[in-house]
């Protein structure tokens, strides 16, 4: 959205000081400034107490929240993405390759600001009811919506401590009001069914989103939708203290009900709506900060100011490399060229089985993974399939365009989208009905429509029986939710992810000796190319520059235009000639032997299943528990 209520503006800065200190807490939830402002007069006045909620959401960004480590270190590796190609490094790289230890350089400041971020949330959840202001009818409905924001936001730390580390301590008094500040984990079960009815409150005390301004806060729609995805989290598997990945079979029905009926209730609303355009939701409304006309995304975290508190590297730690330079160089009557990026790491690498799970046809897959990086005249170049980065943040689509160097670039982080409204509903209802009802069926489509850029008759026959229905549910979520952060959640919700990371291990391996995808048995059919044939050993693109550009060939500036030849054909058909030589750094190399080096070296290298579906928990969390804390299982 272009309308944000965080912006590292002067407003933003007197909330995080108002509420930085407002109580005393156990060491790993104490905010280090002192208190300057009292909570009786922060609490005296809907402008302050605003204010103070608006410190609630902080927690949310910056490189310790959804600014970087929450949203991209923590959901990899899973079976569309790989985290950074090393591991041994004691940080991002044991991350993502299921080798971290307690003592990991990354683990403990997001941990730290997590529960910071709850503390904060306590203290307006605490004083807010309590007002004089609260029942005046000239300021009960700000007030109101403000104790739902903090209700909701309570709820979205506490989700993320428990996908991330099981079993956590909890707490939903302020420190101040608290006998004891050495407190041990609560089941997570136990938490989440409190977060259930916290939301079930929420939800009657804020508006929908087009009863107020458009901005980031949070929203009815928000609100129904969290409480859908923490009732299928509820409902799911995870890996428990006893060491079993199970869940609630006796209830876990129960909460697909409360799942189904969520989502039903903000699709029968009609206040949100799928985006015609997938592209444009990131394209438009994420890296251009436009208005999102359909209302598809009901949460997202508000970034900007560029600083490490308040924005996030989204697009500049992952995504494509752009504005780069590149010289020509002849040799040999052939022409190759030497490039310097210098905005980008592009970190995160999509997985080539990820690749082709799409189908040819879906639009999903150039906007998910973007295969090429970007020169400073925005031609592009293409990239091997071993160095394909996920696209949906990406700078060349950043409006306006980011500075030289550039180390953040104010791209929100999206939480929740209506898509995901839809899936869950289809998920939910196929459950409750041992199989999916003809409601269930028009959600799935509609999504999936939309994927194949809104023609129905490209989207294959829809499964009709509970197990096969499932099968494509969990193939959609996959192609609809590439690098959002969701997928590794989704796979330990279904008791998969063991399953899904051993089957794109032997898959990677089948690319390489028979370079063709086999089949899964997790999920539906693979897409069109399916086994009929070998895939292409090279690709070829569009030569971006203008200096030596042989005859007929143009520098590529659309993703159109980029590819020469057919990534689902077995060789290409291009004709050399002696004086229309392709340059030799149009070529790369597609299905080959870099497989094995960057992929199968390193792709959750160091998973063990029933001990790596969890983090441990911070070694200095422990430390200062006063021994009431405890190490997850096998750490």
């Amino acid at each position: 959205m272009n309308n944000k209520y965080i912006n590292g503006s002067v407003i933003f800065g007197i909330a995080i000081l108002m509420i930085s200190g407002l109580s005393s807490c156990k060491k790993f939830l104490e905010p280090d400034s002192p208190s300057l402002i009292s909570n009786a007069e922060i609490f005296s006045n809907v402008t302050s107490t605003k204010m103070a909620v608006i410190g609630v959401y902080q927690d949310l960004a910056g490189d310790q929240g959804y600014g970087i480590r929450i949203s991209m270190y923590y959901p990899y590796d899973n079976d569309e993405t790989m985290g950074p190609s090393k591991t041994g490094d004691n940080d991002r790289g044991d991350i993502a390759h299921y080798n971290a230890t307690a003592i990991n350089l990354q683990l403990y400041a997001p941990y730290v600001q997590l529960y910071q971020g709850i503390e904060r949330a306590n203290i307006c959840i605490y004083n807010i009811p309590k007002m004089s202001l609260y029942t005046n009818p000239s300021s009960s409905a700000e007030l109101q919506r403000l104790y739902g924001e903090a209700l909701t936001l309570r709820a979205q730390f506490y989700m993320e401590l428990i996908r991330n580390w099981g079993d956590v301590p909890a707490q939903f008094l302020p420190s101040s009001e608290s006998k004891n500040l050495f407190i041990g984990k609560t089941n997570r079960d136990t938490i989440y069914n409190h977060l259930l009815n916290d939301l079930l409150l929420a939800e009657t005390l804020v508006p929908w989103r087009d009863a107020v301004k458009a901005d980031e806060r949070i929203t009815k729609g928000a609100v129904k939708a969290l409480r859908a995805r923490i009732a299928l989290y509820r409902g799911g598997y995870d890996l428990r203290d006893n060491g079993t990945i199970s869940r609630d079979d006796a209830h876990y029905l129960d909460y697909y009900k409360i799942a189904l009926d969520e989502c039903n209730d903000i699709i029968n609303s009609g206040k949100h709506a799928l985006n015609p355009s997938y592209k444009s939701i990131f394209k438009d409304g994420i890296c251009a900060h436009a208005a999102d006309p359909s209302n598809e995304l009901l949460f997202e975290v508000a970034m900007g100011g560029g600083t490490g508190l308040t924005d996030s590297k989204l697009g500049i730690y992952n995504g494509p490399k752009f504005a780069g330079s590149y010289t020509p160089v002849s040799s040999a009557g052939t022409i190759s060229a030497s490039y310097n990026f210098l905005n980008g790491s592009g970190t995160l690498l999509m997985l080539p089985t990820y690749f082709y799970l799409f189908d040819s046809k879906d639009t999903r897959r150039d906007v998910t993974i973007a295969p090429y990086d970007v020169l400073s005249d925005f031609s592009k170049i293409g990239n091997k399939i071993t160095a394909m980065r996920d696209g949906k943040f990406r700078g060349d689509w950043v409006t306006p365009a980011p500075t030289s160097g550039a180390s953040y670039m104010g791209l929100n982080w999206p939480l929740i989208r209506y898509s995901d409204v839809l899936l869950m509903f289809a998920e939910a209802d196929n459950e409750l009905n041992n199989g999916p009802s003809a409601a269930a069926v028009s959600a799935y489509n509609s999504v999936r429509t939309r994927g194949f850029g809104g023609d129905p008759s490209l989207i294959g026959t829809t499964p009709t029986t509970h197990d096969d229905f499932f099968k494509a549910i969990v193939r959609e979520r996959s192609l609809e939710f590439g690098a959002e952060g969701i997928r590794k959640y989704d796979l330990k919700r279904w008791g998969l992810l063991a399953k899904a990371i051993n089957e794109t291990k032997a898959n990677l391996g089948t690319i390489i000796s028979n370079k063709a995808l086999a089949k899964t048995s997790y999920m539906a059919e693979p897409s069109d190319y399916a086994l009929t044939g070998p895939l292409p050993t090279s690709m070829y693109f569009n030569y971006p520059g203008d200096a030596g550009n042989p005859a007929g060939m143009s520098k590529a500036v659309d993703d159109s235009t980029l590819w020469i030849n057919s990534f689902y054909a077995k060789q290409p058909s291009i004709t050399v000639t002696t004086t229309m030589e392709r340059p030799v750094n149009t070529k790369v190399s597609w299905i080959g032997s870099g497989i094995t080096t960057t992929f199968s070296k390193f792709f959750a290298s160091g998973f063990v299943e029933k001990h790596s579906e969890l983090f441990p928990i911070p070694q200095a969390v422990i430390d200062a528990s006063n021994g009431a804390v405890t190490q997850n299982n096998g750490y």
